[in-house]
């Protein structure tokens, strides 16, 4: 929003106060200017020495320069002996700068030096004692600290001739500072006890530390002799830590999370039971003494094996202690591990990388939809045709039948127990095999009897019916295949009836009745978790109705649409006789067209299982949509909405947040409570609100400009003037508490109250003049007379007995501002700024609960995770320029124009003055960094709660008028203190700081920053430091940190090994970090997020709803909205803005309610932290497994009895990622962990226990999205390789030419059904409808237009491949990592050589097959069909290879610039033909980059590797059929046709070889010889063809036919290739190691002898594979690949408009008119040098 200041430049002070606390302190850490570089501080290297006499230098400069200089001195000479070459970074600067003030304040004194810092010393200590210590403890602290300095600079000085009384002096001073050394704590000074800290004067804080200190009757615990030091106990977790000897850190920092746990608890209860507190409490104090016994005593060797103690903690119970013994035996064997170096066998379940996950975790599912689709198959075939046909009893006998096949399906599911865990079953409790091993042989016997049954009860059997009649005789009784199924049917009858009762259902889960536990146990094995998750009743009805009305559509579209129509066209095939085959027929005797109807059959079976996926989101945004609608959402989505309902605001306001008063009253309340000598304290609380503070100097400035309009009278308005001047010279002086008397300030406001409203609503006559102007006199008096203590001469005119104030301009008063409306101008023109104050004032209405006192509110942390990303950006990194001379800062210029201004308007500097702005490069920085994704955006946001507290807490206590002396500003610090912390886990903090890197220097530098601007901020991080060992070795150990403030270490607690070497980083950095939060809740918060003040106040209520039932029990993880606020950074991040905004927005609301399976999808979610820290955390952090590590909270919290919830009347702020690379990696790593979590125990559990509902929700929206996602691409593939079976085997054409077909339209739209579901516009309708809700429909439908002229459709259809790909190769062969995304902004092109590399294998070579089936579906049906239909069946198709090849050139910035063009076809052709492989990175060298595309092949198991190989049979038939349609064959279908184009390909790879081998072997000594090899070959081929062309009639057309069909063959040889290494690994190398391995431990060996076996075998694999030959062959197939790729682009970047039609499609038009303007420059500078 636009400020009110003028343009012009304004002083520095006025500057000053507009600046961010950020730039004030990046200001107050710099050297003078001219001294050092811009951004240079005091040198770290040199600081912990040397700052501690620069502080004192400070302290004492007012009360005696010269011992100030000497202070200063003296850091100048410690910094010459520690640094005497300045080789540390700035430290030459330091010394240049400390040189220069010592010859400025080098100044002569009466004396000697030595007797005026040893006189100066004397006071200063006399002055100590007469400080109190109880009230001020913390500025005792520092004046010890200054003394100690003082005396050692006395001591240099005076050359250690000290004066014996200053000696008494330092003596006593020691002693005393003693207390006061290392006075560093977190929140609570509880280490200090006469500190005086606001926080302790608490009253709960005072109750729960007196509630840890009582300990009387506890026994004194047993102490080991190596532990007989400090015995002395102070409290209940002293006791703790002398009986298991527990880290001192470790026992501070719980004593501290306790002592605020219970202050904070006691503080809302109020002396009655709260359900937060004794139970969790309880429990959380159990684990920790658990974790501190581990973190405490268990060596780094021993990790490994603690780690699966540590796993399943949260389960111990006694026999914990019964292995440990009491007091802890050390010689217990609870730790103990076997020598035995193989891993440990799972327990109940084995991650198997398979697809039979999927059916083994959903299989109530799947047995729905194959039973559902068997019935209605045998529906349509029967002689009616629908759903009247069940009446018949015949129809109805066959449909019975789907009870065999549900046997059939419980069989496979069952084997698939047995399988899938058998390797767990060495580990696996007896009982649970026995369950298995019954389940197996009941299975068996149901899959026997149902059939038996079955055909016994048919009047006429015939073929299979027949034999089984046989076998069981005369048993025509229908009735026993009807008993049969009811026994069957018998658990499901009783499941369905506890469905019904699911609080019955939730007790007989948790029983320990015999009888339920027999029951249960061979329903569902007894586990700890996943028991009692059943909802309550009304929530049940809802996802009931939800998905009983989406399967009946679903299912009845299925069979009107998808099944009916193929059953005609199905029976005519059949009916037929076999066409004529065109090529050799594989399968001669197969009858009557079988081969057609599965080629056309199978397409329709996978979009049968897959739209399910469409109907879930149209009938999910449908509900979504009533849902939010209902929930006011978007019920004020513009301003003048906002107008019309602005005067029932206030109600709502008051409604949802405890009564406030405004900023004005606020502001009055504190001056009137102001006694003289407090007037900073009370600017400083005045101006801890900005708006508080904007209000007052408002209301003054329109009330001196109303007063001086209003009088026509020049001394009137002179008397304005004087008391004007008075006030302001007042405030300039800080006098204003002397000078007037702030008691009487009341009676001004309501003297101002009376005459404004007079003003505003009296008409202009007589009588309301002489209101007005009675009220204006009385104004006068009170203010002069009353309010100024000296202000009574002001009125007294001894010249004039006329009266005062009564010449009003009542003109003025008619045309007054207060009359007039708003006009459009004060409307605000930034977009965010509409967006925020909209969304803050339609949350008003909606439904949260009232804010209760801060006093009374949940206490919570917030935490983030930091790895390496940006903390501030640069100077530097902002002005630098990337090849097309685009900066960060120019790009942010453009893209937030009117932010732009306003911020060149806040710091009085004029847009062209170039110089100017130099001068201002923090506060440019810190705008810069406020837009992009920095840590600094974050820790700004987060910061927010803190202050949105304070001012809430100020004024509950304001509201309730408490007498606590003019100490509400520090008493509301104290309670925000305790009620909210802020932690972020900076994992490579410590590496930073010892960094001598740049970059990395400045991340430290930037940290510490924020550490000083906001105090409340704490940093965790792991410290690595290297031990000697008694032995001599080094031993690396690990520590989990905690600084604060100016890097003051808090906490340090050792670890027993690295975090994040046992899982993945990001969680494990939540994880170590997770100890030094505090209160009852946690919010995670990413560092890319950010957070707005308005927001912040809304805490309150959110944190309330802990304490509300949603459903059946009260929320453990609260899900909160986000906006992204990336969205207008280009096309790109809007697509993804609008994509993530109707995910947690409709999506989650959907999920939440009424389908009740929302988990936790990032941040930022707030967590019951004690709940989730009781129950094995919020991060999961096993490596790959749990890569998406968020969702996995959300499952292990809803497994653990927990509930989901989420909520729209808050928002936080969330980058995404901008360009497509980024987008692609996020993508790619998203799928990645969906395929991991197929996999998991987590989704196979939820999977089983939730209710069959409950169980399609979950799969819909989780993995069930991917893997449909995979089938709609799979879809594609099998239609066109179905397509290609019938008109390669010429089939198509004998059907559609067959004179016998009257009507051809059937058998058309069987060919092209599924391309209706090619489309998939339907999954944009989420979106649509969330637009349209919060923006309006009509915007909404503009938007969709939009999105759709900026290729929308390309980018999502795009990504649909890459979900797909990922996805698919996770699960067959595993290889899923974090990709980093970067956090930066985009504007930068990406070479031709960086796409090729990362969609090479994703898109690419998946797009040209499906071309090329295309080109040959086309080449050999256009005979016989029309080109409307293949137009009908394929058009969807083209549209997805298009997409797919070219979208990321389409969404490449400068992709079609004639130049970079150019320049990319040399990075490329470059890339390509470097050959060197080793050594080389996969950016350098397209042979590096090949091998590592192999790598998921290397740990592949010999299931998939077969798996691979069968589906890249695929690439065969095109050669098996093309080569039979070839003109030179001359119609021969004999499969010696097939063999002799073998012969040809096996031709081509030896010509290959020779010239491989010539090469090798001759090239370099003999190049005469490799040319004459080269002419040979290349006569003899050119020799063969021309034989053909001769003499066997080789026509030009099977030329390029050839080429069709051998190059998929190639691609074939090339797969297996790739294989064979893998296979030859696991069927030769690994068997073989694991027999003659001299240690014993088969393939687990990890010894030089199995290693160097491993490198022997590959060795010999390579010589006897042609591995060099199939390598060159890769080159050729990936030099093809890029030049087809590559050339449409070249012709495109010819024509200039295409390069500029690109720029506006991917960003707006400011940027892209500033784009352009800047290559115009960078032309006119000679920066065209490079294109020319």
């Amino acid at each position: 929003m636009a400020s009110t200041s003028s343009t012009e430049v304004v002083p520095a002070g006025a500057s000053w106060r507009r600046r961010d606390a950020l730039a004030h302190t990046l200001a107050s850490r710099r050297l003078p200017e001219g001294v050092a570089e811009p951004g240079e501080r005091v040198p770290d290297a040199v600081a912990p020495g040397v700052m501690p006499f620069v502080r004192a230098a400070d302290e004492v400069e007012p009360e005696n320069p010269r011992v100030a200089f000497l202070c200063r001195r003296y850091a100048y000479k410690k910094v010459q002996r520690m640094d005497p070459s300045s080789i540390q970074r700035g430290v030459r600067q330091f010394k240049t700068y400390m040189s220069l003030r010592l010859d400025q304040d080098d100044t002569q004194v009466l004396g000697n030096d030595g007797k005026e810092i040893q006189r100066f010393y004397k006071d200063y200590c006399a002055k100590l004692s007469m400080i109190s210590e109880k009230r001020n403890f913390e500025e005792l602290a520092r004046r010890y600290q200054v003394a100690s300095a003082l005396y050692e600079v006395l001591r240099d000085v005076t050359n250690n001739k000290v004066d014996s009384e200053v000696m008494k002096f330092a003596k006593v001073v020691e002693e005393k500072s003693v207390h006061f050394k290392n006075y560093k704590y977190n929140i609570i000074p509880l280490n200090f006890p006469g500190s005086s800290e606001a926080v302790l004067e608490l009253r709960q804080i005072k109750g729960a530390i007196d509630a840890l200190n009582s300990i009387y009757g506890l026994p004194m615990p047993h102490i080991p002799m190596h532990r007989h030091g400090d015995r002395s106990i102070r409290d209940l977790l002293d006791w703790l830590s002398l009986a298991f000897g527990f880290q001192k850190s470790n026992v501070e920092n719980q004593r501290e999370n306790l002592v605020l746990l219970l202050a904070n608890i006691g503080a809302r209860t109020a002396g009655h039971e709260h359900p937060l507190s004794q139970d969790k409490i309880n429990n959380n104090y159990c684990f920790f003494t658990l974790d501190c016994i581990f973190l405490s005593g268990v060596r780094p060797p021993m990790f490994v094996s603690c780690l699966s103690v540590c796993a399943t903690y949260f389960t111990m119970s006694e026999k914990c202690f019964t292995r440990l013994n009491w007091p802890w035996d050390l010689t217990s064997d609870f730790f103990y591990q076997g020598r035995s170096t193989s891993r440990k066998p799972k327990t109940n379940f084995v991650e198997v990388r398979t697809f039979l996950h999927l059916f083994r975790s959903f299989n109530r599912m799947w047995m729905f939809f194959i039973l559902a689709f068997q019935a209605m198959l045998i529906v349509s075939w029967s002689s009616s045709g629908s759903l009247s046909g069940l009446a018949d009893a015949t129809v109805f006998r066959s449909v019975l039948s789907v009870f065999i096949t549900a046997a059939l399906l419980n069989f496979i599911k069952v084997t698939l127990d047995i399988v899938l865990t058998f390797q767990a079953w060495g580990s696996m409790d007896c009982t649970q095999i026995v369950r298995y091993l019954l389940k197996f042989f009941v299975a068996i016997a149901w899959i026997i009897i149902l059939p038996l049954t079955y055909s016994s009860s048919i009047r006429y059997p015939s073929g299979a019916g027949k034999l089984l009649n046989s076998w069981v005789g005369n048993w025509h009784n229908p009735s026993v295949y009807n008993i049969a199924i009811i026994i069957y049917m018998v658990p499901d009858i009783l499941a369905a009836f506890l469905f019904l009762l699911p609080q019955l259902q939730n007790v007989m889960e948790r029983s320990n009745w015999r009888v339920i536990l027999l029951l249960m146990w061979w329903i569902q094995p007894r586990l700890y978790v996943a028991r009692g998750m059943h909802e309550d009743i009304l929530s049940i009805i809802k996802y009931v109705f939800f998905w009983v009305v989406l399967l009946t559509c679903k299912l009845a579209f299925s069979f009107y649409v998808e099944i009916s129509p193929m059953i005609g066209p199905t029976k005519f095939l059949l009916d037929q006789e076999v066409g004529n085959y065109e090529w050799h027929q594989i399968f001669p005797f197969l009858p009557r067209n079988l081969g057609v109807v599965i080629t056309i059959w199978a397409p329709i079976v996978m979009v049968y299982f897959m739209d399910t996926q469409v109907w879930y989101a149209i009938f999910s945004t449908a509900f979504g949509g009533i849902s939010g609608a209902l929930s006011h959402v978007g019920e004020i989505r513009t301003l003048g909405m906002l107008r019309s309902r602005f005067k029932s605001m206030p109600k709502a306001f008051n409604k949802c947040h405890a009564a406030a008063h405004g900023e004005v009253p606020t502001a009055l309340h504190m001056a009137m409570t102001s006694k003289e000598g407090d007037y900073h304290e009370l600017i400083e609380n005045i101006k801890l609100d900005r708006d508080r503070y904007n209000a007052v100097i408002e209301c003054y400035e329109s009330l001196i400009l109303i007063l001086k309009n209003l009088l026509l009278d020049n001394n009137d308005q002179k008397i304005v003037d004087d008391i004007d001047k008075k006030l302001l010279d007042s405030v300039e002086k800080n006098t204003l508490l002397e000078d007037f008397h702030m008691a009487e300030i009341g009676k001004v406001s309501n003297m101002v109250a009376k005459l404004l409203h007079l003003l505003s609503n009296e008409s202009t006559n007589d009588m309301a003049e002489r209101k007005i102007v009675n009220a204006l006199q009385d104004f006068m008096e009170i203010t002069t007379r009353d309010f100024m203590k000296d202000g009574q001469g002001i009125l007294k005119d001894e010249n004039e007995r006329k009266q005062r104030f009564t010449h009003l301009d009542m003109d003025v008063i008619n045309h007054s501002f207060w009359k007039e409306k708003d006009s459009a101008m004060d409307v605000p023109t930034n977009l965010d700024a509409r967006r925020r104050i909209t969304f803050f004032a339609n949350s008003l209405f909606m439904r949260m609960p009232k804010a209760p006192q801060v006093h009374d509110m949940i206490s919570f942390s917030v935490l983030t995770p930091y790895y390496n990303e940006e903390v501030l950006y640069s100077s530097h990194e902002l002005n630098k320029k990337n090849e097309d001379g685009i900066s960060i800062l120019f790009y942010l210029q453009k893209i937030y124009p009117d932010e732009w201004n306003n911020f060149l308007e806040r710091i009085g500097v004029h847009p062209e003055n170039e110089e100017a702005l130099q001068g201002y490069m923090d506060d440019i920085r810190i705008w810069a960094s406020y837009r992009g994704q920095t840590l600094a955006r974050t820790v700004r946001g987060m910061m927010y709660y803190r202050r949105a507290l304070e001012l809430q807490c100020y004024e509950d206590m304001t509201n309730a008028q408490a007498d606590l002396d003019g100490e509400e500003s520090v008493r509301s610090k104290a309670i925000a203190d305790i009620k909210f912390t802020y932690v972020v886990s900076c994992q490579l903090y410590g590496m930073h700081k010892a960094s001598k890197d740049s970059r990395e220097k400045g991340l430290y530098e930037n940290i510490l920053n924020l550490m000083l601007t906001y105090p409340a901020l704490r940093i965790a991080y792991i410290d690595e430091k290297e031990v000697p060992l008694p032995n001599g070795k080094l031993e690396k150990q690990y520590y989990s940190v905690l600084v604060k403030g100016n890097d003051e270490e808090i906490y340090r607690i050792k670890l027993p090994g690295k975090p994040t070497e046992i899982g993945e980083g990001k969680p494990n950095n939540q994880n170590h970090a997770i100890i030094f939060t505090r209160g009852e809740a946690l919010q995670a918060i990413d560092m890319n997020q950010d957070n707005y003040l308005e927001e912040a106040f809304k805490m309150r209520n959110l944190l309330d709803e802990f304490l509300i039932k949603h459903g059946k029990s009260k929320p453990t993880i609260l899900g909160v909205r986000e906006h992204i606020f990336t969205g207008s950074v280009s096309s790109l991040a809007w697509f993804m803005s609008n994509q993530e905004t109707s995910f947690v927005t409709i999506g989650q609301r959907v999920l939440a309610n009424p389908l009740k399976v929302r988990f936790h999808y990032g941040h930022p979610d707030v967590f019951d932290r004690i709940f989730h820290l009781t129950r094995g955390g919020i991060s999961k952090a096993s490596k790959v497994i749990n890569l998406s590590e968020d969702i996995f909270a959300g499952f292990n919290s809803t497994l653990r009895g927990g509930n989901v919830t989420h909520h729209e009347y808050i928002q936080l702020g969330k980058g995404r990622d901008v360009g497509m690379n980024q987008i692609s990696n996020f993508e790619a790593k998203v799928a990645n962990g969906n395929g991991e979590q197929t996999l998991c125990r987590d989704i196979y559990r939820l999977g089983h226990r939730f209710d069959f509902y409950r169980m399609l929700s979950l799969y819909f929206t989780t993995v069930g999205f991917y893997l449909n996602s995979m089938v709609a691409v799979l879809t594609v593939y099998v239609f066109l390789y179905g397509r290609l079976y019938l008109v390669l085997s010429g089939l198509e054409k004998s059907i559609l030419q067959d004179p016998q077909i009257k009507n051809i339209k059937p058998f058309e739209n069987a060919l092209a059904t599924q391309s209706v579901f090619q489309l998939g516009m339907l999954l944009v309708l989420p979106m649509m409808i969330e637009v349209g809700l919060e923006k309006g429909f009509g915007r909404a439908l503009a938007e969709f237009v939009i999105m759709q002229l900026q290729l929308a459709s390309v980018f999502f259809t795009f990504h649909l491949g890459t979900k797909t790909h990922y996805y698919g190769r996770t699960i067959l062969h595993g290889g899923a990592k974090y990709r980093g995304t970067g956090r930066g902004f985009v504007v930068r092109h990406a070479k031709f050589s960086e796409n090729y590399r990362m969609y090479s294998r994703s898109h690419f070579v998946k797009a040209l097959e499906l071309l090329i089936l295309l080109v040959v579906y086309l080449a050999y049906g256009i005979s016989y069909r029309s080109s409307s239909l293949y137009l009908y069946v394929t058009i969807s198709i083209w549209f997805l290879v298009f997409c797919w090849l070219f979208a990321p050139f389409v969404f490449n910035p400068s992709c079609f610039e004639w130049h970079k063009t150019v320049d990319d076809w040399s990075d490329w052709w470059n890339w390509m033909s470097n050959r060197g492989g080793i050594g080389l990175t996969p950016e350098q060298s397209w042979e590096a980059w090949w091998i590592s595309e192999h790598e998921h092949l290397k740990n592949a198991t010999i299931r998939s590797l077969l798996l691979e190989f069968i589906l890249s049979l695929r690439f065969l038939i095109y050669q098996y059929g093309i080569v039979y349609h070839l003109h030179i064959v001359h119609g021969d279908r004999s499969f010696m046709v097939y063999a002799l184009s073998w012969l040809v390909i096996a031709i081509v790879l030896v010509s290959l070889k020779v010239v491989s081998m010539g090469r090798e072997k001759f090239v370099t000594n003999f190049q005469l010889v490799f040319r004459i090899l080269k002419g040979i070959v290349f006569i003899v081929l050119i020799s063969l063809v021309v034989l053909l062309f001769v003499g066997f009639d080789l026509a030009v057309s099977d030329v390029g036919a050839s080429i069709l069909a051998f190059i998929p063959t190639g691609w074939f040889i090339l797969l297996t290739a790739q294989l064979c290494g893998p296979l030859f690994r696991r069927l030769v190398t690994e068997p073989l190691g694991a027999i003659f391995c001299p240690c014993g431990t088969g393939d687990a060996c990890k010894g030089r002898c199995c290693a160097r076996f491993r490198l022997r075998s590959w060795a010999v694999l390579r010589k006897i594979g042609p591995w060099d030959s199939i390598q060159e062959m890769a080159r050729i197939y990936e030099y093809t690949m890029g030049i087809l790729i590559f050339l449409p682009i070249a012709i495109l970047a010819w024509f200039p408009f295409v390069s500029e039609f690109q720029t506006r499609l991917l960003f707006n038009q400011a940027f892209s008119r500033g784009l352009q303007i800047s290559r115009i420059l960078a032309g006119q500078n000679g920066s065209g040098s490079k294109r020319d």
